[in-house]
């Protein structure tokens, strides 16, 4: 899913200021549009348009009528109704939002992450989860000028557009693994302003953000604003509403809104102050004909600023960078509002504010298969037998505190496969335990599961069924399963061998024992990973 865009008709400028001409022009309403929402926005001003992109509030009694109840795939909203604009009035709480993935509010938004001694200490740089401020350009403001030469000291306005306002784009490669060199904050720069000789400004350079494959980007409400909430009603996700404004055919996109300036205003005026020419009939003709263009733009920003409900999923390379917000249009030159009454247009217009916005992004590892285990098994010992990864190893407990991927050449004439290391799954991480739902992600994109179950344990099968419930059926949806049973160098291990191969038998899935540290069975080991991780 890479665009971004909802699937409606283009809205094109249906007025326009003609350069060629210098003067003010209409051009025919296009016919073929017919789109309700459009059509509500056609006669819309900025004053219909409320200004903030989300309220946030505490729950109450009130909002308990679950009549309005309706969901986007996983995502539970109420739909209040519809406002003049034929936007939707739309409510969910804070949980429903995040589908119940707490760690996001409680790793990012409370300033809290269970894994923030863990890079201390491995001196790591692996970061998967990011909050991010991004601020498009504000447009350039347009120039007022006037043509001069040797014989005449003042001509026919030429006072050039501003520039526009630099775009925030997203690119997704393959050549990273992690967020950590992600920064806080983006910001692109503004158009330059105008200038005489019918020159327009410079518009300002957008910015790229690049990120590893695998990251999914949502917006979210200001942090700042959301923290306090969250204290309030002590990280109660379930009691703090969000009312957002909702577009698309399924109200699949949130809608964003500028606070710029409202249809025709945004005046500069040269020489005299604004007062001055609102007391003139022929500015205020001319600014008529101006709101009209005005509510075009804005039109065509609310048609542009909007976002996916579901967030972006960057599960494969992009081609091309996706634009994520866009900057603000240039305002327009003096030399558009030449006219037969108006000879020396003394004023210009300004540039359009871009738009400042909050992004989550989450980084889910893409690998060929997940390393899933009980703390101590063996995985991060059995990574370093089977490739060159260097996970850190020990003899107690949580010693790998971050996932790692190994890649495992087989032959020259085979493609590698990739194997991601994660920390060790107790019972409960489902629910937010241990390193819980911090690390149980990256398995979600693996395309196999390898269990690495230790046969020190007193009960190897009860370790496997732990870690099959805490993984979950949706995890393990549709991928291939191989037991790795790990520490197989004793004789006395052999009985609770073949117990647990009885047991993986029976559910069709393939086991191999190994002896890590002594490199023992590891080319089996390595064969039987390769067919698993074949899709």
């Amino acid at each position: 899913m890479l665009s971004i865009r909802h699937a409606y008709a283009p809205l094109s400028f249906r007025r326009c200021f003609s350069k060629t001409s210098r003067c003010f022009n209409k051009v025919n309403l296009e016919s073929n549009i017919n789109d309700q929402w459009l059509n509500d926005l056609e006669g819309s001003t900025e004053e219909d348009i409320p200004e903030p992109d989300c309220i946030i509030s505490k729950v109450n009694e009130s909002d308990n009528d679950e009549s309005k109840v309706q969901y986007l795939d996983n995502i539970k909203y109420k739909l209040l109704g519809v406002d003049k604009n034929g936007l939707s009035d739309i409510q969910m709480t804070l949980q429903d939002y995040f589908m119940g993935n707490e760690h996001h509010t409680h790793n990012v938004f409370h300033g809290f992450s269970k894994y923030k001694q863990a890079r201390k200490s491995e001196q790591r740089t692996f970061i998967d989860l990011k909050l991010i401020r991004v601020k498009s350009g504000k447009g350039g403001n347009g120039s007022a000028s006037f043509f001069r030469d040797a014989f005449r000291p003042m001509g026919p306005p030429d006072g050039g557009d501003g520039g526009y306002g630099g775009n925030i784009y997203v690119n997704a490669v393959n050549n990273i693994t992690s967020l950590h060199k992600v920064k806080r904050s983006y910001e692109a720069r503004d158009g330059t302003q105008g200038m005489g000789k019918q020159l327009d400004g410079k518009n300002g350079e957008d910015v790229i953000i690049e990120v590893p494959v695998g990251t999914t980007v949502r917006w979210v409400p200001d942090p700042l604003e959301l923290r306090k909430y969250l204290q309030a009603t002590q990280q109660n996700l379930d009691q703090i509403n969000l009312n957002i404004k909702g577009t698309g055919l399924k109200n699949d996109y949130i809608q964003f809104f500028r606070e710029s300036f409202k249809a025709g205003e945004g005046w500069i005026f040269k020489e005299k102050e604004e007062d001055y020419f609102l007391e003139r009939k022929f500015f205020n003709d001319l600014n008529e004909k101006v709101k009209e263009y005005d509510t075009e733009i804005i039109n065509e920003e609310l048609y542009e600023d909007n976002f996916p409900m579901m967030g972006i999923d960057f599960d494969k390379p992009t081609s091309k960078p996706v634009l994520l917000i866009k900057g603000g249009k240039g305002g327009m030159g003096n030399m558009h509002f030449l006219t037969k009454d108006i000879r020396n247009p003394k004023f210009c217009k300004m540039g359009r504010t871009g738009l400042t916005k909050f992004f989550l992004l989450e980084l889910k590892l893409i690998a060929d298969l997940g390393l899933v285990g009980l703390p101590n098994a063996g995985k991060s010992t059995l990574l370093r037998a089977i490739s060159k990864a260097r996970p850190r190893v020990g003899h107690w407990e949580f010693t790998t505190l971050q996932p790692t991927i190994g890649t495992i050449f087989t032959s020259i004439d085979k493609d590698p496969f990739t194997v991601a290391d994660i920390p060790g799954i107790i019972k409960g991480a489902s629910e937010n335990k241990g390193m819980g739902l911090d690390f149980l992600r990256h398995v979600e994109r693996s395309g196999g599961l390898v269990f690495v179950i230790s046969l020190e344990s007193k009960n190897p099968i009860e370790d496997l069924l732990t870690l099959i419930n805490e993984v979950g059926p949706k995890r393990m949806s549709n991928k291939k399963v191989l037991i790795v049973a790990t520490k197989a160098d004793l004789e006395q291990k052999i009985d609770k061998y073949n117990d647990l191969r009885k047991f993986t038998e029976n559910r069709a899935w393939k086991i191999v024992p190994v002896c890590a540290i002594r490199g023992e069975n590891i080319e089996k080991c390595i064969k039987m990973m390769s067919e698993t991780a074949q899709k």
